[in-house]
C-alpha cells in the first residue's frame, strides 16, 4: 500500500509529488497518468508564461499563489538549469474607454505586492515599438518557461527519491473502504492511504469516483494558437495583453514569445464538445451530452451569449482573430501568421452559471480533490503543492 497516490501527471500533481518527497521523504508516493507523457494537455499547451499575480482579486488563492509561484518557479528553473526569462509583460490600453480597467488592474497589482509601472502613449515604444495604445502597465516580473520541461524535470527528480511514476494508466474507478482507497486502472489496481486528485479536465469525475461531490462541473473551453512567421517576429519583443473584458474570465488574445524564439499569437476561448478537444472536429457524446445537461451551462450561455458567438466567429474567421490582434500591433497582417495547435481550459462552473474565479480544493474523508487549476495555475504549481501538502499532513497529526 503507498502512503499517497496522485492521480494526474499535469505540473500541478507532479508538484504535489515533488513537495511529499520534500517533506515527507521515507513516504510512497504513487504518480498515475493517463496519457504517455507528462503534461499532455494544459500543462504542456499553454502560452508559457511566468506569471506576476498582477490580476487577481487581493486575498485570493491565485493573488497569493501566483506571486509566491513566480519566485518559486524562477528558483527551480535556475537551480536545474531550465531555460526561462523573466522579460516582463505589458498590458495595453488601446482605448480611452480602457483606462478605468487598466487603473483596477494596477491598484490590484499594488495590492497584490506586484510591481507595476504606468506607461503613457509614447512610452509603451521603449519596450515594444509597434505597439499602439493610449496607455499600458508595464509588469517587470513576468516571464516564460517551457512548462512541458519543468515537468519532466519534476518527473526525473520523484524517479530519482523513489516514487512510482505511472504513464499510460487511466484510472477507472476508485473505492474507499477503512482505512484505504482502492484505485483501479484499466490493467491493474493500487491502494493508498491518502488520494490526491490533479486530474485537471477530468477533476470533477475523479471526485465523484471518490463519493466527494465538488459542487462544480468542469466545462472546457478550447483555445487556438497562431504563430509569426519567422520573419516578422520582430515585431514583437516580450509579452503583449490587451486589458481584458471585465465581464468575461479569460484575459484575451495576447502575443507571447516563447522561450525558444518563436511567437505565438492567441488563445481565444471556445467552447469544447470533448475535454481533450483541440480541434472543431474533436466531439465526445459523453462529455457533450454532460455539458448540455448542466444547468450551470444554460446559465453562462444566457449570461455570456455575445461573447461567445464573438469567440466562435473568431476561431472560424482568421481575419476576424487577425483584426484583434491589430487593435494592440496594427502592422500584423494575416499572411504573418500560421496556425499554431490549441489547448483546452478546465473551467469549474457552479449550477447557478458563475464560473469559479479562484483555485477550488475539495477535501474528502481521505482525499483532496484540485478542482479548479486554471492559469495561472502552472505558475503557481509549487505553491498550490506546498498549501495542499502542509494542510494534508496537519490532518494526518
Amino acid at each position: 500500500m503507498y502512503d499517497f497516490a496522485i492521480i494526474g501527471g499535469g505540473i500541478v500533481g507532479l508538484a504535489v509529488g515533488l513537495r511529499l518527497s520534500e517533506a515527507r521523504p521515507a513516504s510512497s508516493v504513487l504518480i498515475l497518468e493517463k496519457e504517455g507523457a507528462w503534461a499532455s494537455h494544459q500543462s504542456g499547451r499553454n502560452s508559457g508564461v511566468i506569471h506576476s499575480g498582477v490580476y487577481y482579486a487581493p486575498g485570493s488563492l491565485k493573488a497569493r499563489l501566483a506571486r509566491a509561484g513566480n519566485r518559486a518557479m524562477v528558483r527551480f528553473c535556475r537551480e536545474h538549469g531550465i531555460a526561462h526569462e523573466i522579460c516582463g509583460k505589458l498590458i495595453v490600453a488601446v482605448e480611452e474607454r480602457e483606462l478605468a480597467a487598466l487603473e483596477r488592474i494596477r491598484a490590484r497589482g499594488m495590492a497584490n505586492g506586484v510591481q507595476v509601472e504606468w506607461l503613457h502613449g509614447a512610452e509603451i515604444e521603449r519596450y515594444e515599438p509597434f505597439v499602439r495604445g493610449v496607455a499600458a502597465l508595464h509588469v517587470p516580473s513576468a516571464g516564460i518557461v517551457d512548462y512541458r520541461e519543468v515537468a519532466n524535470r519534476i518527473a526525473s527528480l520523484l524517479e530519482e527519491r523513489g516514487a512510482d511514476l505511472r504513464l499510460n494508466s487511466k484510472v477507472v474507478n476508485i473505492i474507499e473502504r477503512g482505512e484505504a482507497i482502492t484505485i483501479e486502472t484499466e490493467r491493474e489496481a493500487f491502494q493508498a492511504r491518502t488520494l490526491i486528485n490533479c486530474a485537471g479536465l477530468h477533476s470533477d469525475r475523479i471526485a465523484r469516483m471518490c463519493g466527494v461531490e465538488p459542487g462544480v462541473a468542469i466545462v472546457p473551453f478550447r483555445g487556438e494558437y497562431y504563430e509569426l512567421v519567422p520573419e516578422r517576429r520582430h515585431l514583437v519583443r516580450n509579452l503583449i495583453y490587451p486589458v481584458p473584458n471585465p465581464d468575461f474570465p479569460f484575459l484575451g488574445v495576447h502575443f507571447t514569445r516563447m522561450i525558444g524564439g518563436s511567437v505565438h499569437a492567441g488563445p481565444n476561448a471556445v467552447l469544447a464538445l470533448k475535454r481533450e478537444g483541440y480541434r472543431w472536429t474533436d466531439i465526445a457524446l459523453r462529455d457533450a451530452g454532460e455539458i448540455f445537461a448542466f444547468s450551470g451551462f444554460w446559465h453562462l450561455a444566457r449570461r455570456y451569449w455575445r461573447e461567445g458567438a464573438f469567440e466562435c466567429w473568431r476561431s472560424a474567421s482568421k481575419r476576424a482573430f487577425v483584426k484583434s490582434l491589430q487593435r494592440l500591433v496594427p502592422s500584423v497582417q494575416a499572411e504573418d501568421l500560421i496556425p499554431a495547435g490549441a489547448g483546452v481550459r478546465a473551467q469549474a462552473l457552479r449550477p447557478d452559471g458563475s464560473l469559479v474565479d479562484d483555485f477550488l480544493i475539495v477535501r474528502g474523508r481521505r482525499s483532496f480533490h484540485v478542482c479548479n487549476a486554471p492559469s495561472p495555475a502552472a505558475t503557481a504549481s509549487l505553491e498550490i503543492a506546498k498549501m495542499i501538502v502542509a494542510d494534508l499532513l496537519s490532518r494526518s497529526e
